[in-house]
């Protein structure tokens, strides 16, 4: 997606390691007319009935709450604590955390994801896929059906978004940078 592709460009910045820093208007910092231009363009990709829009906490919850108004359904995002508020039953999947550098436990309550719905999953950055390979898990705890994954930005340098498409996943991800360095941020060419 262009729009996302340039604001990437003009205002991202990538930091040793790998690390592509765009706090200031997609993690941290949001610009909300960049995310319904982002949960507009996943509608488009994503037609399909889609009862519930799942991410997790913290930073895919801006694009969540966009895509759930922008396709008319609620959202739910996965806690990354057990809070004293979450009654009853509960989905989870441990997964590694490579930005905190440790196990976290992912958490849905069982009143908010069923067998009846069909989930759209979104998140902000697909570089491993730990987060959302969490999130496939606890759709199928639910017995729901997994329409797809929408992200913004997929590190296609890094694992994460080949592991799901070879599970057979629809995944669509709106900028795939195929390189970051000191050089600069290289975009994959649409196909």
């Amino acid at each position: 997606m262009k729009l996302l592709e340039d604001r990437i460009r003009q205002e991202g910045r990538v930091l040793p390691g790998g690390i592509i820093k765009v706090d200031g208007f997609l993690n941290h910092r949001v610009d909300p007319a960049l995310m319904r231009a982002l949960a507009a363009e996943l509608h488009r990709v994503f037609p399909e009935d889609i009862t519930t829009i799942l991410t997790c906490e913290a930073s895919g919850i801006a694009l969540g709450e966009a895509c759930a108004e922008e396709f008319g359904v609620p959202m739910v995002f996965a806690k990354k604590a057990k809070s004293d508020n979450i009654e009853g039953g509960l989905y989870q999947s441990q997964i590694f955390s490579y930005t905190y550098k440790k196990t976290v436990t992912l958490i849905v309550a069982k009143d908010w994801l069923s067998a009846n719905d069909r989930v759209l999953i979104v998140d902000d950055f697909l570089a491993n896929g730990e987060a959302l390979r969490g999130l496939v898990e606890i759709v199928n705890q639910a017995g729901a059906e997994l329409v797809g994954i929408g992200v913004a930005v997929e590190k296609g340098f890094q694992p994460g978004g080949k592991k799901l498409r070879e599970q057979g996943v629809k995944l669509h991800s709106l900028a795939i940078i195929e390189s970051a360095d000191e050089n600069g941020i290289t975009f994959r060419e649409e196909a």
